[in-house]
């Protein structure tokens, strides 16, 4: 291989060239992009189950997307489905992949209607009341293999493969709100260890449900500034209670340059660098003096065979949680030190919300597209400033910059960080 195609560590030059991204703002990149640049917010009322009694009402659920049947596992997979369609489309890829697949997938079961259903199904317990153990019988007596792949997260990936032609057993994680970022990681290792030339990154979540919300309010994770929803989202301000729960999709075609430039294909971006370091202050907590978040960051930079100049503009968090979003700047402000002013820094969420196990890999699509469309997408409701955090949030309002080099961030619940240094394609 050729020194033109190998990192500052000979490794492989891992390229992006294909990209397709779902969230509450549309379907497909230009969509997105248009909506996300101009400042609309995809935040809304919730109306696909009732809200009565809730805390919070509001989501950036998908609803625009035909799922034949009305559970998490399936809008998972449609929304996976439609983004690789996009992604594979824009990479010139046809038939089959032939490569791994590593998808970031939400840890979700049947909700808790469905579990009942089946538990009468299975007529009485033998433990009066134990409607888990007898939805489990339930499962375990009913042969029935469409219904168990409808409802067992694990089968959206089998199910990609089968239809995109990816090689070897598809890999399934989830790291919480790290799990884009991770996806995205594996694929790159995969390359740069030489087991492939090219890899498919997914990222989905449609795990929006009336449980879901009821699991978040009681962490006191949730926004309940129910109205008007588009205003309830606002990353890094004074008055920032919660983040607003969302549904979406991303998808990135990985290659090592070398087979993308040999097979002519248009290289959209270059991904530099991965950092992942572990926290284990708290099991949804981040600890406060931002050290893991502080070690994922440099380590990205150190893997991209950069320093902290060459950023150009950060693709925060931003969850718009008060905790958070302090931890988030104490760690950009330790890495980037008097310089962090200086860059912009803004959080798609509050657009789109936070997407959960998607967040990671729908923000590195949007990171690409700052990079190649140089502008840089706003922060929206940034209102009222937090003294404590002094940040250039390109405030409302987008901006033309050109840069060559992006920062994102994703920090979750149980300690789990990652960020990513992409960058234009090499001269």
């Amino acid at each position: 291989m050729s020194n033109a195609y190998r990192d500052h560590l000979g490794r492989p030059i891992i390229a992006v060239t294909g990209m397709g991204v779902i969230t509450s703002l549309g379907q497909g990149i230009e969509d997105n992009w248009k909506a996300l640049t101009s400042g609309v917010s995809g935040i809304h009322k919730i109306e696909r189950f009732p809200t009565e009694g809730l805390n919070t009402r509001i989501s950036g659920t998908v609803d625009f997307i035909e799922v034949p049947a009305q559970n998490a596992v399936e809008r998972s997979y449609a929304f996976a489905r439609e983004t690789t369609l996009e992604a594979l489309a824009q990479a010139g890829i046809a038939g089959d992949f032939n490569g791994p697949l590593f998808l970031a997938a939400p840890p979700i079961e049947p909700e808790w209607s469905a579990r009942f259903e089946l538990a009468d199904r299975a007529g009485p317990s033998t433990r009066p009341g134990d409607a888990y153990d007898r939805f489990l019988a339930a499962m375990r007596e009913r042969a029935d293999p469409v219904f168990h792949e409808a409802v067992m997260f694990g089968s959206i990936s089998e199910r990609l493969a089968d239809r995109f032609g990816t090689r070897g057993l598809p890999v399934t994680l989830s790291t919480a709100c790290a799990s884009g970022a991770t996806a995205i990681q594996l694929g790159v290792e995969a390359i740069r260890q030489g087991r492939t030339d090219r890899a498919l990154t997914v990222a989905t979540d449609g795990s929006v449900s009336a449980e879901a919300l009821i699991r978040f309010a009681l962490l006191s994770a949730l926004s309940t500034q129910n109205d008007p929803p588009q205003r309830a989202s606002k990353p890094f301000t004074k008055d920032r209670d919660g983040f607003v729960i969302a549904e979406g999709a991303a998808t990135l075609v990985l290659e090592s340059l070398e087979a993308a430039v040999s097979r002519g294909a248009r290289v959209y971006g270059i991904l530099k660098g991965c950092g992942e370091k572990a926290d284990l202050f708290h099991r949804t907590r981040s600890s406060p003096d931002g050290g893991p978040a502080i070690a994922t960051i440099r380590a990205a930079l150190a893997d991209a065979g950069m320093d902290e100049s060459g950023i150009g503009y950060i693709n925060a968090h931003g969850t718009s949680t008060p905790e958070n979003d302090k931890m988030e700047y104490h760690a950009m402000s330790a890495v980037f030190g008097e310089g962090l002013p200086q860059i912009p820094v803004s959080s798609n969420k509050s657009m789109i919300g936070h997407t959960l196990t998607a967040a990671g890999a729908v923000e590195a699509v949007f990171s690409l597209q700052t990079i190649l469309t140089g502008t840089l997408p706003p922060t929206i409701n940034y209102l009222n400033p937090d003294p404590a955090i002094v940040l250039d949030v390109v405030p409302n309002v987008k901006r033309d910059k050109q840069v060559s080099a992006v920062l994102s961030n994703s920090f979750g619940f149980g300690g789990q960080n990652a960020s990513l240094v992409m960058a234009a394609e090499p001269a």
